[in-house]
């Protein structure tokens, strides 16, 4: 109830409800060097890093008061974002999980900005999962591509530092019940999962969390049909970390590629 009734404020002020931790990849992005103001926390780093905006990490309510008066507070971010630290990627053949747990390592060791060297092409999944990984572990809310200036620290992540990151998030053997989309799924993920389930069912309870855009694309391309077939249920407007359909009153422990 209380959610609807800020919801309800939300849309009383004329917001768009996406509910969505994605924005990057279900709206039209500004162009370069836009001053812009994220409040999720993953989204804020994507838009930093990749789509060459600038914003802070904000908060809902920073971030609402810069929609309603087109300003900003010039701090962190927006002021200065010379790393003095770099980090060496140095695992071969690295994939999206590899790219998660490094995003975890450089929000853990990085300060408001870090410089990440040896990274090979990404695809945006992988950019994602690095970016979700940044947005939870510290402060840090941008990274740069290579090795910066002369005097920059320098620390490596290899398979060693990977391997840590891993055993620091990794705390059961298996999950009671599955869930994906922390960030949500975009319509490129939920197109590859239901080209891997290729008529199987998953055998414990699957959730999928993705926007209301996607979720009814989705539907019209039959996708929706295929994972609801396999036992999955989706939900939109909604995340896997603070939704009340997960409680540890029910719930040990997840299965999730987050």
């Amino acid at each position: 109830s209380k959610q609807l009734s800020i919801k309800n404020s939300y849309e009383a002020m004329g917001v768009t409800p996406s509910f969505s931790c994605i924005p990057y990849e279900i709206f039209d992005i500004p162009k370069e060097g836009t001053q812009v103001a994220f409040a999720e926390s993953n989204a804020a780093i994507h838009a930093n890093s990749y789509d060459n905006l600038k914003t802070n990490k904000e908060s809902a309510f920073s971030a609402l008061a810069s929609a309603i008066t087109g300003k900003s507070p010039y701090s962190s971010i927006r002021k200065e974002d010379s790393p003095n630290l770099t980090i060496r990627m140095k695992v071969k053949d690295p994939n999206e999980l590899t790219y998660g747990m490094l995003g975890f390592f450089a929000g853990k060791v990085g300060d408001t900005s870090v410089n990440i060297s040896g990274l090979g092409k990404m695809d945006n999944r992988q950019c994602k999962a690095m970016c979700g990984g940044m947005g939870t572990s510290g402060t840090c809310a941008k990274f740069l591509f290579g090795d910066g200036d002369s005097s920059c620290e320098k620390v490596d992540f290899d398979q060693k530092e990977m391997q840590n990151v891993h055993d620091e998030l990794n705390t059961a053997e298996k999950g009671d019940l599955i869930t994906l989309g922390s960030p949500q799924l975009g319509l490129e993920e939920i197109s590859d999962l239901v080209g891997k389930l290729k008529g199987r069912s998953f055998q414990k309870r699957c959730m999928i969390f993705c926007p209301r855009t996607v979720k009814e694309q989705a539907r019209k391309i039959g996708y929706t049909n295929e994972l609801e077939r396999a036992g999955c249920e989706i939900l939109s407007d909604c995340c896997t970390c603070l939704t009340p359909l997960i409680n540890k009153n029910d719930v040990d422990a997840v299965t999730t590629n987050s």
